[in-house]
């Protein structure tokens, strides 16, 4: 009896282990589980300490902010009735416009426009991408970019850390899931404890592009809220402690560090640490001569940097901490369903014990990746896209969301770490074109509920005014995103062999000669010929002097002085 209780235990421990594994891996479909739920966790993000920013004011005793507001642009009204220039400073930032154009390649860019290759467009879904928009009512592409009273203060400045945003429209009921639960936000407790932003207020935004937490960048995630020194060593919570305007600058609410246009090499550099700058570069503290001549190796690595970044030696690795990166998104697969409703699968354990979904029936299959090696490649900080209007030869391969120039004759590039993201998306097959998709609503037509992929697009084109020839198939894409963040101790920077060998990190960048990967065979022989040509003059100088010591010769020999 007791060998059969044994054995019922150990099948029953099987049963449970075997089930709780399948659980891990895929839980059960419900109404809610195809949703949004990536964002639900953002307002979350208060792990960093939010440090005294040194204000002159106490805002809690300001009589404009005693309240109650009833909402946030009554809190708005309240801030600008005494930052009386703040608004219309705010008008011209591309936090606010998403609209850039630019000043080389003419193209008007943004997120107005563009087409990504993450969840594509937030044309025609504004309701829900403008929970990232420092405005309130933005619930279409007819939103008023000139009205200052619909400014969002609160989420940049909030330093009570309850504040949250949610979509300001209705999606549809398996996407109405974000922020249930929450409690009230207290409008006058948050108007009158606001600040400088801190990282936890740029993080809620930044840190989840692209559709969750470290999905789009790679080199932004929830990890840098309150980072170890291995992580970042300008933003370790137990050193520097750096807040993203530390390099960021802002000034008059337009802040450095645009990814369309980068100053690839900065040639200004060696800004004062704090001064303001239009660029956000690593020169602008630590100059063009970045390391201490303490030796021959530092006078080495000072002849690196007008050819090679920063970050391609003091970033090795991208997508730490514990938190995964997409690398690839497949949207042919979307919109499966079991018995009739979306449903995620969860296949995927990062390295902070998350559970990541690699599939959703909204969005189709995704492949994440951590601690990467970048890619490299020559940069010149131009930024150029593959937008709505920009048609393309499909048997060409896969289509540049965005491309960049470089070379090494060019004095204005240098080698960049790259994130390369491969997505598979929809495109016009009729007229060669990317789609705008209508992902987001309450409506029959949104993706993000009736899962007709057809319809989605059929809508958001025509949403758009743009011309579409009812035919649509799926082509390969890629984006390329430029690693800047996650910067590691000097100890842990990318030593000489990393790249000076074969097979290292620089071996596929062609069209310059580097020692320890190169092999010419002539100017080897003329190494080798300069080394034996050398030991052989020393040779036969040593020898010389052996002999003609001997004959007393050398005036040194004579006296005994020879040495």
């Amino acid at each position: 009896m007791k060998g059969r209780a044994l054995v019922r235990g150990i099948l029953l421990g099987l049963s449970l282990a075997i089930g709780q594994g399948v659980w891990a891996a895929e839980e059960p479909h419900e109404a809610v589980a195809g949703g949004i739920d990536e964002y639900k966790h953002t307002s979350d993000l208060s792990a960093q300490q939010i440090p005294d920013d040194g204000s002159t004011a106490d805002h809690a005793r300001f009589k404009e902010l005693q309240g109650p507001f009833a909402d946030g642009p009554s809190v708005t009204a309240a801030c600008l009735s005494c930052h009386n220039k703040a608004g219309d400073q705010f008008l011209h930032s591309i936090h606010w416009k998403w609209e850039y154009k630019h000043p080389k390649t003419g193209q008007v860019l943004g997120k107005k426009t563009l087409v990504n290759n993450f969840c594509t467009n937030a044309r025609g879904n504004e309701g829900m991408c403008s929970q990232c928009h420092a405005a309130y009512n933005h619930t279409s592409y007819e939103f008023d970019y000139k009205n200052t009273a619909n400014i969002d203060c609160v989420v940049c400045h909030d330093r009570t850390g309850t504040y949250y945003r949610t979509p300001a429209t209705k999606g549809s009921p398996a996407c109405s899931v974000m922020f249930e639960g929450k409690d009230p936000i207290d409008w006058t407790k948050v108007a009158q404890s606001v600040g400088m932003p801190t990282r936890r207020n740029c993080g809620t935004c930044h840190f989840y592009g692209g559709g969750g937490d470290n999905v789009k960048h790679g080199d932004l995630s929830s990890a840098l809220a309150k980072p170890a020194k291995d992580l970042d060593i300008h933003m370790a919570s137990d050193g520097l402690n750096f807040a993203c305007q530390k390099c960021h600058v802002t000034r008059q609410h337009i802040t450095a560090g645009s990814r369309y246009e980068m100053a690839a090499v900065d040639l200004v550099g060696t800004g004062k640490p704090g001064e303001r700058r239009q660029a956000s570069s690593c020169e602008s503290c630590h100059g063009n001569q970045p390391h201490p001549v303490d030796g021959i190796l530092a006078v080495k690595l000072n002849g690196h940097t007008d050819k090679v970044a920063c970050v391609t030696c003091h970033v090795p690795e991208y997508a730490k901490g514990g938190v995964a990166t997409k690398t690839e998104w497949d949207w042919r697969t979307a919109g499966k369903l079991k018995d009739g409703e979306g449903f995620y699968v969860k296949g995927y354990t990062q390295g902070n014990g998350v559970h990541r979904k690699t599939y959703k029936s909204i969005k189709g299959d995704f492949k994440y990746g951590e601690n990467l090696k970048p890619e490299y490649a020559w940069f010149d900080g131009t930024m150029r896209y593959t937008t709505i209007d920009t048609k393309f030869d499909p048997a060409a391969g896969p289509v540049k969301i965005n491309s960049f120039a470089g070379s090494y004759e060019d004095p204005q590039s240098r080698i960049w770490p790259f994130k390369r993201m491969k997505t598979v998306q929809p495109y016009d097959k009729g007229n060669n074109t990317l789609v705008y998709m209508h992902l987001w609503g309450d409506d029959d037509s949104s993706f993000w509920g009736n899962y007709d992929m057809a319809k989605a697009i059929s809508y958001g084109m025509n949403e758009a005014g743009k011309p579409y020839s009812g035919e649509f198939d799926y082509i390969e894409t890629a984006s390329y995103w430029p690693i800047t963040h996650m910067v590691a101790p000097k100890e842990k920077a990318l030593r000489c062999g990393a790249c000076h060998s074969e097979n290292g990190r620089l071996a596929a960048l062609g069209g310059f000669y580097m020692p320890g990967r190169d092999r010419w065979w002539w100017l080897d022989l003329l190494g080798w010929l300069a080394i034996g040509g050398a030991l052989a003059i020393a040779i036969i100088h040593s020898i010389a002097r052996v002999i003609l010591c001997k004959k007393n010769r050398l005036e040194q020999c004579k006296t005994g002085e020879e040495k």
